[in-house]
């Protein structure tokens, strides 16, 4: 997944969800912000950031932040670049109780919600997969979410569902970044989302993880990583149950 152009910056400030200023040349620009996440532990005032530039006239800015360097490590923050990366290796995936895929359709209905993926193998049997991006990382885990989702606990409760009905379901976290050693979801900040995916593995959602390499003009799959449902000591990195 690679944007046409990029250019680097310095952070300055995000005065609300969409917007965000940077320093390019020594100029101040306003930037578009393709996240609409905290991104507290990233966006921090002086930190070199990497902007994609659009030539399309309509729109209301020419940058949008993509990426963050966080003290060595750079960050994709796109929330449009998971999808990507996942769609252009979709079909090479392995997929836990699923043959080598055939096929697959986009932003796919299912009862009243829509999943970013539906996906058939060659032995015919048929999938929902929903990607979420991670940008929040704690010592060794990448943890998901950053702030309350009330959508996201939705897309497992309509997995579990969809599981119900006889599709295979997963949820795909993809870490915007490399060096992470698992995912985990974030009870720190609150269990809603931890425990209606523990809810979803006990009826039969399978979570998926995948690391990415980042640089400045775009984000691809690495390798998988393990997701750690229950870790034991919060405080211990990598001390986690599968």
């Amino acid at each position: 997944m690679e944007y046409r152009q990029v250019v680097a910056g310095k952070f300055l400030r995000r005065p609300n969800r969409f917007v965000a200023f940077c320093a390019v040349e020594g100029q101040e620009v306003k930037c578009h912000v393709p996240n609409t996440g905290r991104c507290r532990e990233l966006l921090i005032p002086g930190r070199r950031v990497y902007l994609a530039v659009s030539d399309n006239p309509n729109r209301a800015t020419r940058y949008s932040l993509v990426a963050v360097d966080k003290e060595g490590l750079l960050v994709n923050m796109d929330s449009g670049a998971p999808n990507r990366a996942v769609e252009e290796t979709i079909l090479s995936l392995a997929l836990p109780g699923m043959a080598p895929l055939a096929g697959y359709r986009r932003e796919a209905r299912f009862r009243q919600s829509r999943f970013d993926f539906f996906l058939w193998d060659e032995a015919g049997r048929e999938a929902y997969l929903e990607v979420k991006g991670v940008t929040l990382f704690e010592g060794a885990a990448a943890r998901f979410p950053d702030a309350p989702t009330e959508r996201g606990i939705r897309h497992i409760h309509e997995l579990m569902a969809a599981r119900e009905e006889g599709y295979q379901a997963y949820l795909l976290f993809v870490v915007q970044a490399r060096g992470l050693e698992y995912v985990a979801p974030n009870d720190p900040g609150g269990t809603e989302f931890g425990d209606a995916l523990r809810l979803g593995v006990a009826h039969g959602v399978v979570p998926l993880a995948y690391d990415c390499t980042v640089a400045p003009q775009g984000m691809w799959l690495h390798e998988p990583l393990p997701v750690c449902l229950i870790e034991r000591d919060l405080n211990l990195e990598g001390g986690c149950e599968h």
